[in-house]
Protein backbone atom coordinates (compact mmCIF):
# COMPACT_ATOMS: atom_id res chain seq x y z
CA UNK A 1 0.00 0.00 0.00
CA UNK A 2 1.85 3.08 -1.29
CA UNK A 3 1.18 6.39 1.21
CA UNK A 4 -0.02 9.46 -0.12
CA UNK A 5 2.40 12.50 0.96
CA UNK A 6 1.93 16.32 0.17
CA UNK A 7 5.19 17.72 -1.67
CA UNK A 8 6.65 20.66 -3.07
CA UNK A 9 6.52 20.38 -6.85
CA UNK A 10 7.83 23.98 -7.32
CA UNK A 11 8.56 27.34 -6.45
CA UNK A 12 8.61 30.80 -8.06
CA UNK A 13 8.41 34.52 -6.91
CA UNK A 14 7.34 38.13 -8.60
CA UNK A 15 9.43 40.88 -7.51
CA UNK A 16 7.81 44.10 -8.04
CA UNK A 17 9.57 46.88 -10.67
CA UNK A 18 10.66 49.95 -8.04
CA UNK A 19 13.79 49.50 -6.07
CA UNK A 20 13.30 51.96 -2.60
CA UNK A 21 16.67 52.59 -0.81
CA UNK A 22 17.22 53.56 2.55
CA UNK A 23 18.50 56.78 1.55
CA UNK A 24 14.84 57.15 -0.70
CA UNK A 25 13.37 57.32 3.02
CA UNK A 26 16.06 59.87 4.24
CA UNK A 27 14.30 62.58 2.14
CA UNK A 28 10.76 61.82 3.72
CA UNK A 29 11.44 60.96 7.37
CA UNK A 30 14.06 61.40 9.92
CA UNK A 31 15.86 58.59 9.43
CA UNK A 32 19.30 57.31 8.41
CA UNK A 33 20.65 54.23 5.88
CA UNK A 34 22.76 53.86 9.32
CA UNK A 35 20.08 53.59 11.85
CA UNK A 36 18.07 50.99 9.23
CA UNK A 37 20.45 48.84 8.67
CA UNK A 38 22.07 48.31 12.14
CA UNK A 39 18.66 47.64 13.52
CA UNK A 40 17.18 45.55 10.66
CA UNK A 41 19.84 44.86 8.37
CA UNK A 42 17.01 46.44 5.13
CA UNK A 43 18.95 47.78 2.39
CA UNK A 44 16.36 48.14 -0.44
CA UNK A 45 12.96 47.07 -0.65
CA UNK A 46 10.53 46.70 -3.51
CA UNK A 47 7.33 48.56 -4.48
CA UNK A 48 4.15 47.72 -7.14
CA UNK A 49 3.23 49.82 -9.71
CA UNK A 50 0.54 51.89 -8.65
CA UNK A 51 -1.43 50.19 -11.35
CA UNK A 52 -0.80 46.84 -9.84
CA UNK A 53 -2.83 45.21 -7.26
CA UNK A 54 -2.66 42.30 -4.66
CA UNK A 55 -3.89 40.07 -7.31
CA UNK A 56 -1.49 41.27 -10.14
CA UNK A 57 2.06 40.43 -8.22
CA UNK A 58 -0.22 36.82 -7.23
CA UNK A 59 -0.32 36.25 -10.65
CA UNK A 60 2.98 36.59 -11.89
CA UNK A 61 4.60 34.23 -9.15
CA UNK A 62 1.52 32.11 -9.47
CA UNK A 63 2.09 31.50 -13.58
CA UNK A 64 5.70 30.88 -13.18
CA UNK A 65 4.92 28.46 -10.09
CA UNK A 66 2.65 26.30 -12.56
CA UNK A 67 5.00 26.41 -15.52
CA UNK A 68 7.62 24.90 -13.31
CA UNK A 69 5.55 21.94 -11.76
CA UNK A 70 5.48 21.30 -15.44
CA UNK A 71 1.72 21.85 -15.51
CA UNK A 72 -1.22 24.18 -17.09
CA UNK A 73 -3.52 25.83 -15.34
CA UNK A 74 -6.24 23.40 -16.26
CA UNK A 75 -4.56 21.04 -14.24
CA UNK A 76 -4.64 23.54 -11.03
CA UNK A 77 -7.90 22.31 -8.55
CA UNK A 78 -7.71 25.01 -6.12
CA UNK A 79 -6.11 28.23 -5.17
CA UNK A 80 -5.60 29.77 -1.81
CA UNK A 81 -3.98 33.13 -0.92
CA UNK A 82 -2.51 34.49 2.04
CA UNK A 83 -2.59 38.11 2.47
CA UNK A 84 -2.85 40.99 4.75
CA UNK A 85 -3.16 43.51 2.01
CA UNK A 86 -5.45 42.20 -0.70
CA UNK A 87 -6.89 43.98 -3.18
CA UNK A 88 -10.67 44.65 -1.27
CA UNK A 89 -11.15 45.41 2.06
CA UNK A 90 -12.86 42.14 2.57
CA UNK A 91 -14.09 40.66 -0.83
CA UNK A 92 -13.76 39.59 -3.29
CA UNK A 93 -11.34 37.32 -2.34
CA UNK A 94 -7.08 37.77 -3.41
CA UNK A 95 -7.25 34.15 -4.27
CA UNK A 96 -10.55 34.32 -6.89
CA UNK A 97 -9.42 37.46 -8.65
CA UNK A 98 -5.93 35.32 -9.39
CA UNK A 99 -7.27 32.42 -10.63
CA UNK A 100 -9.17 34.26 -13.20
CA UNK A 101 -5.76 35.90 -13.97
CA UNK A 102 -4.45 32.89 -14.55
CA UNK A 103 -7.19 31.35 -16.65
CA UNK A 104 -8.58 29.03 -13.79
CA UNK A 105 -12.53 29.15 -13.26
CA UNK A 106 -15.19 27.22 -11.38
CA UNK A 107 -12.98 25.76 -8.97
CA UNK A 108 -12.08 26.63 -5.45
CA UNK A 109 -10.32 29.99 -4.78
CA UNK A 110 -10.23 31.55 -1.21
CA UNK A 111 -7.81 33.70 0.87
CA UNK A 112 -6.95 33.20 4.62
CA UNK A 113 -5.31 35.67 7.24
CA UNK A 114 -2.38 34.37 9.11
CA UNK A 115 0.00 37.71 8.46
CA UNK A 116 3.64 36.68 8.44
CA UNK A 117 3.23 32.85 9.05
CA UNK A 118 0.76 33.03 6.16
CA UNK A 119 2.80 30.89 4.00
CA UNK A 120 3.70 27.91 6.62
CA UNK A 121 0.15 28.00 7.16
CA UNK A 122 -1.08 27.87 3.35
CA UNK A 123 1.33 24.72 3.49
CA UNK A 124 -0.83 23.01 6.37
CA UNK A 125 -3.63 23.42 4.22
CA UNK A 126 -2.49 21.90 1.45
CA UNK A 127 -0.79 18.97 2.98
CA UNK A 128 -4.41 18.08 4.64
CA UNK A 129 -5.74 17.99 1.40
CA UNK A 130 -3.29 16.42 -0.72
CA UNK A 131 -3.11 13.20 1.99
CA UNK A 132 -7.16 13.61 2.02
CA UNK A 133 -6.34 12.70 -1.87
CA UNK A 134 -9.31 16.00 -1.25
CA UNK A 135 -7.34 17.94 -4.40
CA UNK A 136 -4.40 16.30 -6.44
CA UNK A 137 -2.47 20.05 -7.25
CA UNK A 138 -2.83 23.03 -4.94
CA UNK A 139 -1.47 26.33 -6.07
CA UNK A 140 -0.22 28.37 -2.95
CA UNK A 141 0.56 32.10 -3.16
CA UNK A 142 1.75 34.25 -0.61
CA UNK A 143 1.11 37.67 -1.94
CA UNK A 144 1.70 41.27 -0.46
CA UNK A 145 1.42 44.80 -1.19
CA UNK A 146 1.81 46.32 1.78
CA UNK A 147 3.04 49.57 0.62
CA UNK A 148 -0.26 50.31 0.04
CA UNK A 149 -1.21 50.05 4.52
CA UNK A 150 1.97 51.96 5.43
CA UNK A 151 1.81 54.92 7.40
CA UNK A 152 4.44 57.18 5.71
CA UNK A 153 4.84 59.32 8.46
CA UNK A 154 5.62 56.42 11.01
CA UNK A 155 9.79 55.65 10.83
CA UNK A 156 9.20 52.83 13.00
CA UNK A 157 7.24 50.70 10.55
CA UNK A 158 7.12 52.27 6.81
CA UNK A 159 10.78 51.03 6.51
CA UNK A 160 10.04 47.46 7.26
CA UNK A 161 8.28 46.12 4.74
CA UNK A 162 8.44 45.45 0.70
CA UNK A 163 5.78 44.35 -1.56
CA UNK A 164 5.84 40.85 -3.75
CA UNK A 165 4.44 37.49 -4.26
CA UNK A 166 5.58 33.89 -3.65
CA UNK A 167 3.93 30.87 -4.86
CA UNK A 168 4.41 27.42 -5.25
CA UNK A 169 2.43 24.02 -6.46
CA UNK A 170 1.90 21.20 -3.80
CA UNK A 171 0.71 18.04 -5.24
CA UNK A 172 1.36 13.94 -4.29
CA UNK A 173 4.14 11.75 -4.21
CA UNK A 174 4.65 8.18 -3.07
CA UNK A 175 8.03 8.92 -1.95
CA UNK A 176 9.10 10.26 1.06
CA UNK A 177 12.44 11.63 -0.07
CA UNK A 178 9.97 13.97 -1.54
CA UNK A 179 7.53 14.77 1.39
CA UNK A 180 6.50 17.84 3.34
CA UNK A 181 7.51 15.84 6.32
CA UNK A 182 5.10 17.82 9.11
CA UNK A 183 4.06 21.33 9.32
CA UNK A 184 3.23 22.66 13.13
CA UNK A 185 0.92 25.91 13.55
CA UNK A 186 -0.47 27.90 16.55
CA UNK A 187 -1.60 31.26 17.28
CA UNK A 188 -2.91 33.42 20.09
CA UNK A 189 -5.11 36.05 20.30
CA UNK A 190 -3.75 37.51 23.53
CA UNK A 191 -1.41 39.57 22.08
CA UNK A 192 -3.65 41.15 19.17
CA UNK A 193 -2.44 44.96 20.07
CA UNK A 194 1.36 43.81 19.33
CA UNK A 195 0.68 44.36 15.53
CA UNK A 196 -2.34 44.73 13.82
CA UNK A 197 -4.17 47.70 10.91
CA UNK A 198 -6.83 48.96 12.29
CA UNK A 199 -10.25 49.21 10.30
CA UNK A 200 -12.20 52.08 9.85
CA UNK A 201 -15.77 51.86 10.62
CA UNK A 202 -18.53 53.79 11.53
CA UNK A 203 -21.18 52.47 14.48
CA UNK A 204 -24.98 52.54 14.13
CA UNK A 205 -26.92 54.85 14.56
CA UNK A 206 -24.41 57.70 12.33
CA UNK A 207 -26.25 60.40 14.31
CA UNK A 208 -23.56 61.81 16.15
CA UNK A 209 -20.59 63.89 13.97
CA UNK A 210 -18.29 61.56 12.61
CA UNK A 211 -14.64 61.13 15.18
CA UNK A 212 -11.44 62.21 13.48
CA UNK A 213 -10.23 59.03 11.21
CA UNK A 214 -7.83 56.67 11.99
CA UNK A 215 -6.41 55.18 9.14
CA UNK A 216 -6.21 51.54 8.15
CA UNK A 217 -2.53 51.28 8.57
CA UNK A 218 -0.21 49.01 10.11
CA UNK A 219 0.86 49.37 13.93
CA UNK A 220 3.29 47.73 15.71
CA UNK A 221 4.78 47.19 19.36
CA UNK A 222 8.51 46.22 18.05
CA UNK A 223 10.37 45.57 21.04
CA UNK A 224 7.68 43.30 22.87
CA UNK A 225 7.53 41.64 18.81
CA UNK A 226 11.41 41.07 18.91
CA UNK A 227 11.31 39.14 22.55
CA UNK A 228 8.29 36.99 21.68
CA UNK A 229 9.41 36.22 18.33
CA UNK A 230 13.43 34.65 19.23
CA UNK A 231 11.79 33.28 21.97
CA UNK A 232 8.60 31.61 20.25
CA UNK A 233 10.97 30.84 16.94
CA UNK A 234 13.90 29.16 18.95
CA UNK A 235 11.18 26.88 21.22
CA UNK A 236 9.47 25.89 18.00
CA UNK A 237 12.06 24.61 15.74
CA UNK A 238 14.08 22.66 18.65
CA UNK A 239 10.19 20.96 19.13
CA UNK A 240 9.64 19.88 15.52
CA UNK A 241 13.41 19.34 15.41
CA UNK A 242 13.22 16.44 18.38
CA UNK A 243 10.23 15.07 17.19
CA UNK A 244 11.96 14.08 13.65
CA UNK A 245 14.90 13.16 15.55
CA UNK A 246 16.72 15.18 13.44
CA UNK A 247 19.76 18.47 14.62
CA UNK A 248 20.58 21.54 12.89
CA UNK A 249 23.48 19.34 10.82
CA UNK A 250 20.54 17.70 9.30
CA UNK A 251 18.85 20.45 7.69
CA UNK A 252 20.41 22.11 4.58
CA UNK A 253 18.24 25.32 4.74
CA UNK A 254 16.57 26.94 7.36
CA UNK A 255 14.59 29.30 6.03
CA UNK A 256 13.14 31.92 8.28
CA UNK A 257 10.50 34.64 8.03
CA UNK A 258 12.50 37.55 6.92
CA UNK A 259 11.20 40.65 9.20
CA UNK A 260 15.14 41.27 10.57
CA UNK A 261 18.41 40.50 10.75
CA UNK A 262 18.74 40.44 14.23
CA UNK A 263 15.29 38.36 14.80
CA UNK A 264 17.27 35.86 12.48
CA UNK A 265 20.44 36.43 13.62
CA UNK A 266 19.52 35.78 17.47
CA UNK A 267 17.44 32.36 16.58
CA UNK A 268 19.91 31.30 14.35
CA UNK A 269 22.61 31.57 16.90
CA UNK A 270 20.66 29.52 19.39
CA UNK A 271 19.56 27.05 17.14
CA UNK A 272 23.28 26.53 16.18
CA UNK A 273 23.04 26.99 12.34
CA UNK A 274 25.51 28.02 10.27
CA UNK A 275 25.48 30.75 8.19
CA UNK A 276 25.64 28.61 5.02
CA UNK A 277 22.28 26.87 6.14
CA UNK A 278 20.58 30.32 7.08
CA UNK A 279 18.96 32.23 3.91
CA UNK A 280 18.75 35.92 4.04
CA UNK A 281 17.18 37.87 1.92
CA UNK A 282 15.54 40.59 4.26
CA UNK A 283 18.80 42.81 3.23
CA UNK A 284 17.09 42.60 -0.64
CA UNK A 285 13.55 42.72 0.08
CA UNK A 286 12.69 43.41 3.63
CA UNK A 287 9.63 42.37 5.70
CA UNK A 288 6.84 40.90 2.99
CA UNK A 289 5.23 39.24 5.32
CA UNK A 290 3.21 36.44 4.05
CA UNK A 291 5.77 36.23 0.43
CA UNK A 292 8.51 36.53 2.59
CA UNK A 293 9.40 32.51 2.55
CA UNK A 294 8.51 31.47 -0.62
CA UNK A 295 10.37 34.34 -2.09
CA UNK A 296 13.60 33.57 -0.08
CA UNK A 297 13.19 29.60 -1.26
CA UNK A 298 12.79 31.19 -4.79
CA UNK A 299 15.68 33.38 -4.30
CA UNK A 300 17.93 29.93 -3.25
CA UNK A 301 16.62 28.11 -6.36
CA UNK A 302 17.53 30.45 -9.06
CA UNK A 303 20.69 30.91 -7.47
CA UNK A 304 21.48 27.16 -7.87
CA UNK A 305 21.87 26.41 -4.11
CA UNK A 306 18.44 24.60 -3.79
CA UNK A 307 18.89 20.97 -4.93
CA UNK A 308 16.17 18.02 -5.32
CA UNK A 309 15.78 16.33 -2.01
CA UNK A 310 17.52 19.60 -0.02
CA UNK A 311 15.79 19.74 3.76
CA UNK A 312 14.45 22.68 3.99
CA UNK A 313 13.15 24.15 7.86
CA UNK A 314 10.87 27.30 7.22
CA UNK A 315 9.70 29.34 10.74
CA UNK A 316 7.71 32.30 10.86
CA UNK A 317 6.13 34.34 13.17
CA UNK A 318 3.10 37.23 12.94
CA UNK A 319 0.34 39.26 14.07
CA UNK A 320 -2.29 37.27 15.34
CA UNK A 321 -0.03 36.62 16.99
CA UNK A 322 0.63 33.44 14.37
CA UNK A 323 3.48 31.21 14.40
CA UNK A 324 4.46 28.05 12.95
CA UNK A 325 7.36 26.25 11.38
CA UNK A 326 7.83 23.07 8.63
CA UNK A 327 10.13 20.32 7.44
CA UNK A 328 9.76 20.15 3.78
CA UNK A 329 11.93 18.59 0.85
CA UNK A 330 12.59 20.09 -2.01
CA UNK A 331 10.88 18.16 -4.71
CA UNK A 332 11.42 19.77 -8.16
CA UNK A 333 14.03 18.12 -10.17
CA UNK A 334 15.97 21.08 -11.54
Amino acid sequence: MHHTYASLKSIAAYIPPHCVSNTDFEKIIDTSDEWITERTGIKTRYFADASQTTSDLAYEAGKVAIQRAGLTPQDIDIVIVSTLSGDYLSMPSTACLTSFKLGIENKPAFDISAACSGFIYLLGLAKSFIESKTYKNILIIGAERISSILDFTDRNTCVLFGDGAGACVIGATNDPKEAILEVDICANGRYENLLYTPRQCTTFPQLTPKPPKRESVVHMEGKEIFKLAVKTLTQNVNEILAKHQLSAQDVNFFVPHQANLRIINAVGKQLNFTPEQIVLTVQKYSNTSAASIPMAINDIYENSRLKYGDLMLLDAFGGGLTWGSALVRFALKN
